[in-house]
């Protein structure tokens, strides 16, 4: 609930609890659970009698996605379950209406078109919640008209492809540091992007902020416009200010340049580690090589530390909607369970989409026992777990046994070391799934198609890397970059 409330998901829990009747007397798993919801909900309640659950029900969907969409709870007491009452007392409710479309003032929108066309070094930065409210034909619009640098936050991914020209994820930092107006389109000034404050910004910089939830407006700097709305009928406004004066950026300035240039020196270092024959394998060849396999409308799920900052800068996205990772709230563990869910959706829905489920090994060891749900529904997921022997870091298996010769591993192992070569396909096979155990570029090929190739089981591929593999060495820590 808390992820979800975090990422701005609708979401209703619906949980049982002890008999009102028993309430203070230590009744079988007691616990202030519509108190304690209230803290990561927008709405908790329990309903005050059987009667007025569709209505409580109505309430817990309408707060689930008007304004901010986030996470309710309702509460339901034991002896609920087995209460009769009569039917014609039932205070039946007809479901909300979809949610309002809220648009921003004109002379806001109006001051946000001059600010934009003042712009000497203009940046875009595409928000999750610009996917979430399918902004994609309007932002895409915009971008193409006004010939305007864009950068996807790690959910944003896919509201524009990331092969398309005027993305400069490559140059993600360089970007950030020296735009002087930025619009953020359903995106957050929280740690993902630094609360969008200096030394990462220039402490100038201008920023338009385009949000539904006007609380969300202001926070961390003061920004130069504020456009509080849905962030799709706010882009059409927008792009009504530019069709009735056009304007481009232009293409050749010394800004566009500069991202350029950039993004050629990071993509040409990326690819240099990438192509390193040597073994164990590093970051980048691995997803390399799995980026040359991935269906372009696969859904990409991901979580980890470096497994999930690399991954989310090579692999590419390029439909909206089309990944999932730790989120806002940095939540280890969701992975597989957001494989499973996005799997059950495109069996529904679209049959024969692919869902791509991209681990650390550290990351899997939070919810590997998922992998029975997976099997037990005979969902065709296939499971990436990039090994390393840790978090970050770990050993091999010599340095692992040399480590031993000098005490227990309760006193001589990092704590955020793993057992060596850990042999996590087994669990996949262990319920009837397919699992391969890779250390080489071809071996991870082979596997890779045969994983694809096989819509009747899902696939785990447990694919050893460098212990001491890292990104490129002029990047920062994870937790104070954008990776989620």
């Amino acid at each position: 609930m808390a992820n979800a409330n975090m990422n701005c998901w609708p979401l209703i829990v619906i949980g049982g609890s002890s008999e009102r009747g028993q309430e203070t007397m230590g009744a079988f798993q007691e616990f202030p659970q519509v108190e304690a919801c209230r803290l990561y909900s927008k709405f908790s309640v329990r309903p005050s009698s059987i009667e007025a659950i569709p209505s409580v029900i109505e309430k817990a969907v309408r707060s689930s996605i008007y304004g901010r969409p986030g996470a309710c709870y309702i509460d339901i007491p034991a002896d609920f379950v087995n209460l009769q009452v009569n039917v014609n007392s039932i205070k039946y409710v007809e479901c909300c209406m979809p949610p309002p479309v809220s648009m921003a003032e004109t002379s806001a929108v109006q001051m946000a078109a001059s600010v934009i066309r003042n712009a000497k070094q203009p940046l875009l930065i595409i928000g999750k919640g610009a996917a979430y409210a399918h902004a994609e034909e309007g932002i895409r619009k915009l971008v193409e008209q006004c010939k305007l640098p864009f950068l996807p936050t790690p959910m944003g991914k896919g509201v524009l492809p990331d092969n398309h020209p005027n993305c400069v994820a490559a140059a993600r930092s360089r970007a950030l540091q020296f735009a002087d107006v930025i619009v953020l389109f359903g995106a957050r000034l929280n740690w993902i992007l630094h609360f969008g404050l200096p030394p990462r910004y220039q402490p100038d910089v201008k920023f338009i902020q385009i949000d539904i939830c006007a609380e969300e407006l202001g926070n961390n700097v003061r920004p130069a416009v504020t456009l509080l709305g849905d962030i799709n009928a706010v882009t059409k406004q927008l792009l009504e200010q530019f069709d009735k004066a056009p304007w481009q950026y232009p293409p050749g300035s010394k800004w566009w340049n500069t991202l350029r240039e950039k993004m050629k020196s990071n993509e040409a270092a990326s690819k240099e580690l990438a192509s390193k024959k040597s073994l164990p394998m590093n970051y980048y060849t691995v997803f390399y090589h799995v980026q040359e396999q991935l269906p372009k409308d696969c859904m990409v799920v991901s979580e980890g530390a470096n497994t999930m900052d690399i991954g989310r800068t090579v692999l590419q996205n390029y439909l909206p909607r089309h990944r999932l990772d730790a989120g806002t709230f940095g939540t280890m563990g969701v992975g597989l369970g957001f494989a499973i869910a996005a799997a059950i959706v495109a069996k529904d829905r679209n049959p024969g989409q692919r869902v791509i489920c991209v681990e650390g090994d550290s990351a899997f060891g939070f919810s590997g026992m998922e992998v029975e749900t997976i099997c037990r529904y005979n969902l065709p997921i296939v499971l990436l777990v990039v090994n390393n022997n840790g978090i970050y870091q770990g050993f091999d298996t010599d340095s692992w046994k040399e480590m031993l010769k000098f005490g227990d591993a309760t006193a001589m192992a990092p704590p955020m070391c793993l057992l060596p070569n850990a042999h996590y396909e087994q669990v996949m096979t262990a319920f009837g799934g397919n699992g391969y155990f890779v250390q080489t570029p071809g071996e991870l090929q082979e596997s890779l198609r045969k994983s694809l190739a096989d819509r009747t089981k899902p696939s785990l591929i447990n694919i050893m890397i460098e212990p001491q593999s890292m990104r490129k060495a002029q990047d920062f820590h994870w937790l104070t970059r954008s990776n989620m």
